[in-house]
């Protein structure tokens, strides 16, 4: 099936989902497009797991996506440790309308 290209290049694509992924575990809460949050779903899911295992290479790894290192320890002290027993399924998407601008359908993407 792919991956949603967002209308933007591909270097464009990746900070934006790195952007999305360190905010929204910094926050844990972030209010964005429909199809933004249903891309960002995969790679802050996949963070959380690395957070679960907790190794030096899973910090590593997480340290190569995540731009902000107190967001990692963050990462690796707290959220592992509250989603230590669940087997995924760590976010939620609530639709709560359309932007005024563009009229495009927003929505809320948090951490359970």
């Amino acid at each position: 099936m792919g991956y949603r290209k967002l209308g933007r290049r591909s270097d464009h694509r990746r900070s934006l989902m790195r952007n999305l992924v360190t905010s929204t575990l910094r926050h844990e809460k972030v209010t964005t497009t429909v199809t933004k949050a249903k891309e960002l779903r995969g790679p802050l899911e996949h963070m959380i797991t690395l957070g679960k295992r907790g190794d030096l290479h899973a910090r590593r790894q997480a340290l190569a996506y995540v731009l902000d290192e107190d967001v990692v320890s963050k990462l690796f002290d707290t959220l592992a440790v509250r989603y230590e027993g669940r087997a995924g399924g760590y976010t939620r998407i609530t639709r709560v309308g359309v932007r005024r601008g563009d009229a495009a359908p927003l929505c809320v993407i948090e951490l359970v």
